[in-house]
């Protein structure tokens, strides 16, 4: 009784946590966006009836692209690459932050309604918060500049500390919350991802998010910055029209 009582506490605190986070940043989000917008002398609404369709249509082609996962060869087989940030961040160069938190935190809840969670929720609230760690910076760097150049620093921002950020994330507060949760010893993660990565030590975290971790993330932002820089600008005009 006292262990499932433990266990209810445990994940209604990491519930709680889950949802501070949200609102912290969405809040850094509208601080940033009308900290950009002032500093470009423009005033756009924050929320539009045809900016929220178009959030709602990319969160919801960001959750279809979150079901097909791909297997990495360096790491455990929770770890998957997913192409999810690339909707996101065609949205939110057109949008905003506000609106890139907003599609990352409406892409979880429909994931969570298509498939579920098989982590958890640890996995989902790594994407959110990995996730928003590449959007957030990348969005307001290009929010305070609309200009090709800035788009490319943005990504490569967006890139960089997405992997940085991920990386300690994980080996911080992720997988010791993902052992707790789903009652795995912490041992028994680290020696997953020595079996598939020779980098990855058994008795090191360190090591571990840093061969495994690490390269996923690396990998998934460049990719998402290229497809992005290629096809935002032809997509841009018919986003902002609303396809008219």
């Amino acid at each position: 009784m006292n262990g499932l009582w433990s266990n209810v506490v445990e994940n209604v605190v990491f519930v709680l946590e889950f949802l501070a986070l949200i609102a912290v940043l969405f809040v850094a989000a509208l601080l940033l966006e009308k900290a950009a917008q002032k500093k470009r002398k423009v005033s756009e609404p924050l929320f539009s009836t045809r900016k929220m369709t178009m959030i709602g249509m990319f969160s919801a082609v960001s959750a279809i692209l979150m079901l097909f996962e791909l297997p990495l060869p360096f790491a455990p087989s929770f770890y998957k690459l997913d192409f999810s940030e690339l909707p996101i961040l065609i949205g939110t160069f057109a949008f905003g932050p506000m609106a890139g938190v907003m599609m990352e935190f409406v892409k979880i809840l429909l994931k969570l309604l298509i498939k579920g969670t098989s982590t958890a929720f640890v996995g989902d609230f790594a994407n959110f918060a990995v996730g928003c760690s590449f959007i957030l910076p990348a969005s307001v760097i290009y929010a305070f500049g609309k200009s090709r150049k800035n788009a490319i620093i943005a990504c490569i921002s967006g890139t960089l500390i997405m992997t940085v950020f991920g990386t300690a994330f994980n080996a911080v507060y992720l997988l010791p919350a993902f052992s707790k949760l789903y009652g795995m010893p912490l041992d028994s993660i680290l020696a997953m991802g020595a079996e598939v990565n020779p980098l990855a030590s058994e008795s090191s975290i360190i090591s571990f998010v840093a061969a495994c971790v690490a390269p996923l993330n690396l990998i998934k932002g460049v990719s998402v910055s290229v497809v992005t820089m290629l096809v935002y600008k032809p997509l841009s005009s018919i986003i902002k029209s609303g396809g008219r």
